[in-house]
């Protein structure tokens, strides 16, 4: 909140302030052999985008965004961080500085609990599907390869969803013998393709390559880079904040893939010591020495896997990115990232929030309406007190009326006698507030007998309160972060991300509620 708001205790972090995003107009600068080899591997990923890669071979420059590969298109938040990286590519090309939206698959990550499950409403319920063939070993996620049990999960959001393109798009990309990177990117290309949006799995030996430089510098450089980091985090932890990734003592910013089984392993890092010069590092129980990193690193670059914190850079180096769309999360780790950017690359890339939305569905929309209620009292309120606030708008006015009056005739009455009583003694003023307090308690518990009164009499008051939790705040969260993408895009078309590239243009514009 406070970069969104331009402080300057926070914008020296970060290179830029959000509301006067400079895009850079200058030339891409990378080689044209980075360029054609860059193109070479969207265009394998992205069939039938070749016009836009084409214009990253020729110099265009990208905003890039990113998530996690999950189950059936993961979270709302996933097309909300897509339609945000292509408004601000439309913008940056308006202004004259020819931009491709890019979606960057995390699919080297290796939280398997965080991403195997998506969840649907399901008439007065949420219903959460969770895919439980986990690996075996802490592999890359996008890696896995889905196994028949795959198929159940499809039939149930299929009833769930009912038949649209979406859920034809899902079950053609989330099949038996597909990775989940290779699913994930499956289905948002054909949510996004008319759009123009490029999704890279930059997992593969390919991009790495192009990436090596900044796994070097992680390699070379690990001691200084190291205390770079904790200098920030200190800076961070002083102004007030916390640091959003840990930075353990011996902890570094790279993962190693296991030759033999597959699994990404944090590399843990020994500073150069007189015994060791050049320090050593442990994925395991096995050691390296630095040399011996920078050779797997020329042999096997896909078995380097960058941390969070480097990631950005790593990202980076491989696109001609102007500008990164993140959530609040990844907003609050750039803060820490910016230090690797500075040293490595010798800029930094600006970081823009996405979109944050609620969308709101007619049905609700007309409860909303009828009720008088905003998104932010509904997302202010929990089921309970929802219930009671349209109880008591529902009361006959003559009853509102007497309890008002009486409310508003003790509340006169107890600052007047507490005053006069204050004037006359300390102690004896204490006793009064706390008898004042009291009775201003039982008024409101009055208020609420009345309201419970009328919710017996209209059960339909409790079940429209349920109805606008379960849609506005389920699980007590933002929507954004409980439905899955996919409902919304099977229950309203793919022209919903038409909507949402139109609210998503403006800069840090906080949380919006959408009408559907």
């Amino acid at each position: 909140m406070d970069f969104c708001g331009g402080s300057d205790a926070v914008s020296s972090w970060y290179g830029s302030r959000v509301p006067d995003l400079p895009f850079d107009k200058s030339p891409n600068l990378s080689s044209e052999d980075h360029r054609n080899r860059l193109a070479g591997i969207l265009s394998q990923q992205n069939p039938g985008l070749a016009a836009q890669v084409d214009r990253i071979r020729q110099g265009s420059k990208v905003v890039v965004t990113g998530q996690q590969v999950g189950l059936f298109g993961g979270p709302m938040y996933v097309p909300h961080k897509a339609a945000t990286a292509i408004a601000l590519a439309r913008r940056a090309s308006l202004a004259g500085q020819d931009h491709q939206p890019v979606f960057w698959l995390a699919s080297e990550d290796h939280d398997f609990p965080e991403i195997n499950h998506v969840t649907f409403p399901a008439r007065r319920e949420l219903r959460t599907l969770t895919y439980a063939s986990a690996p075996a070993a802490p592999l890359p996620v996008g890696s896995l390869v889905l196994d028949e049990s795959i198929l159940p999960l499809i039939d149930q959001a299929s009833e769930l969803l009912g038949y649209s393109d979406a859920m034809e798009w899902l079950t053609a990309a989330y099949r038996p013998g597909n990775t989940l990177a290779g699913a994930f990117a499956g289905f948002y290309s054909k949510v996004f393709r008319e759009q123009g949006l490029l999704v890279l799995d930059a997992s593969g030996r390919e991009a790495h390559q192009l990436g090596a430089p900044v796994l070097q510098a992680a390699i070379e450089r690990a001691d200084e880079l190291h205390a770079a980091l904790l200098e920030r985090n200190a800076a961070i932890a002083q102004a007030g904040y916390h640091a959003q990734v840990a930075v353990g003592e011996h902890g570094s910013l790279l993962f190693l893939i296991d030759e033999r089984t597959g699994s990404r392993v944090a590399l843990k890092r020994t500073p150069s010591s007189a015994t060791e010069p050049g320090g050593l590092w442990q994925a395991g129980r096995q050691r390296y020495s630095s040399e011996e990193l920078v050779g797997i690193l020329a042999a096997e670059p896909e078995r380097i896997s960058p941390s969070a914190l480097l990631r950005p850079i790593f990202q980076d180096t491989i696109l001609p990115t102007s500008a990164y769309v993140g959530g609040p999360a990844e907003v609050a780790y750039f803060a820490q990232s910016s230090v690797l950017y500075e040293r490595i690359l010798g800029r930094v890339t600006p970081v823009v929030p996405r979109l944050s939305a609620t969308l709101i569905e007619p049905a609700i929309a007309e409860l909303l309406d009828r009720h008088e209620l905003s998104l932010e009292t509904a997302l202010a309120n929990t089921e309970e007190s929802l219930a009671q606030r349209l109880a008591a708008r529902a009361m006959p006015i003559a009853g509102k009326q007497r309890l008002a009056s009486a409310g508003n005739a003790l509340d006169t009455e107890l600052t007047s006698l507490t005053g006069y009583l204050a004037g006359l003694d300390e102690g004896l003023a204490k006793s009064a507030q706390v008898s004042a307090s009291k009775m201003r308690y039982q008024m409101n518990r009055l208020r609420r007998l009345a309201a419970n009164f009328e919710l017996q009499k209209e059960a339909s008051l409790a079940r429209h309160a349920q109805a606008v939790e379960q849609a506005l705040h389920p699980q007590r969260s933002l929507q954004e972060r409980v439905f899955g993408a996919a409902y919304f895009l099977a229950r309203y078309g793919v022209g919903i991300v038409d909507t949402l590239i139109a609210e998503a243009g403006d800069a840090c514009p906080g949380h919006k509620g959408i009408r559907l």
